[in-house]
């Protein structure tokens, strides 16, 4: 039996590894996990042991964060902490006969000092930011080594484009975090509109997207139409009920309902529901979002449901992220991003909203296009069966 360890680097990257990584134990292969910048709770939930002790990184890692959120990672101890993850990879490198690598340069620069061949989900990396993949220094002399058994893509543009540039085949076969939502039913009640609100999940962050996603709902209060629209929003244990009830009630919002995982708000006549570890349901029946995080929105358009951005301060979902997201998942997410002040910015969002809802109950040819985008962009059912088979074959070979 061979054993693998999964390194990945990120919240995103920690779903996809352990996803693949109950994928891999079902095809008989022993299996840890290495989780390099977060808690690792994802491969909690699938059983799958973590290697050493973990620690969530504040920000949720450097990539495009805001340069006060890098500072807070570098004066946080960060690096050293990822100094020590790389120390404790090199230590346990020959009790693995592969990794598999979920994520960007860093993971995959563990595996190459490690000198251990691995197969490599590069989840982080798309051509459709840029047209042209440009790839950090030295990615592309560790992906030309004899050690990386495979590399797979987050969509068929970015495959192409590396196959190009690498001179060695590079796979598209979908993407792992779509795969639980592709086996459940989508039927909706016809008279249900629902849309899903998405804050994100890191603390503090989550409170600021929170509390500018409730000035957009009071916003539109006053317009009689979205008086009969149900507003879920899908949140994280990191914001607290405690916390929620606060925030509502120095609003003056109308407490309606409290259960368990659920409490329920009014003002005007205006309803919002408040879940908690609800986010698959929730977003299941949405027929659009309005979102300020990464992974949910990602999801969002892999099912062909439109989605709404909002700017927020930061660190993470800032302005320079929401455009970046825009380029990567296409023209089906929208944004207001030209705007004089917050404001403007709550108005103009919105005119966007009106905008989506209009679309998706007159033109049929919307949602057409909306699910040929889907397709195109974060690709089909069985990512992580596919990729297992995948690996399964090139090992057999050797």
């Amino acid at each position: 039996m061979f054993k693998i360890l999964i390194l990945s680097n990120g919240h995103g990257e920690d779903l996809s590894g352990s996803l693949i990584a109950k994928q891999l134990v079902k095809s008989g292969y022993s299996v840890d996990a290495l989780p390099i910048v977060g808690k690792g709770n994802h491969y909690e939930k699938e059983k799958i042991k973590i290697i050493g002790k973990t620690k969530q990184f504040r920000t949720g890692g450097i990539g495009y964060n805001s340069f006060k959120g890098r500072l807070t990672e570098l004066f946080g101890g960060e690096i050293f902490y990822l100094i020590r993850r790389f120390c404790l990879t090199f230590k346990i490198r020959k009790k693995y006969d592969y990794f598999f690598v979920v994520g960007d340069i860093v993971p995959v620069s563990f595996a190459w000092v490690c000198k251990k061949d691995f197969f490599t989900y590069l989840v982080a990396y798309s051509s459709h930011y840029e047209g042209k993949l440009k790839l950090p220094w030295p990615s592309k002399f560790f992906l030309l080594s004899q050690m990386a058994k495979k590399i797979y893509t987050r969509d068929s543009l970015t495959a192409n484009d590396l196959t190009l540039q690498l001179k060695k085949k590079v796979t598209f076969l979908g993407n792992p975090f779509m795969d639980k939502f592709f086996s459940r039913n989508k039927e909706l009640k016809k008279s249900e509109f629902s849309i899903g609100l998405f804050p994100g999940s890191r603390f503090p962050e989550i409170l600021d997207n929170f509390v500018l996603i409730l000035d957009v709902l009071e916003a539109l209060s006053d317009l009689r139409y979205f008086h009969k629209i149900e507003f879920n929003f899908a949140l994280v244990n990191a914001l607290s009920s405690s916390k929620i009830k606060e925030i509502f009630q120095n609003r003056r919002w109308l407490n309606l309902e409290k259960k368990k995982d659920l409490l329920k708000f009014q003002y005007k006549s205006l309803e919002v529901n408040i879940y908690w570890n609800n986010f698959d349901k929730i977003l299941m029946k949405s027929r659009c979002c309005i979102s300020m995080a990464g992974t949910a929105a990602e999801q969002a358009i892999g099912l062909g449901k439109p989605v709404i951005q909002i700017e927020g301060k930061g660190p993470q979902f800032t302005k320079s992220f929401a455009e970046a997201q825009r380029r990567l998942l296409g023209k089906y997410v929208f944004c207001a991003s030209n705007y004089k002040d917050k404001n403007d910015q709550i108005n103009q969002t919105i005119k966007l909203i009106i905008k989506v809802i209009y679309l998706i109950n007159i033109n049929k040819k919307f949602m057409i296009s909306c699910n040929e985008n889907a397709k195109k962009r974060l690709g089909e059912n069985d990512a992580c069966l596919k990729m297992v088979d995948d690996m399964n074959t090139v090992i057999k070979n050797e």
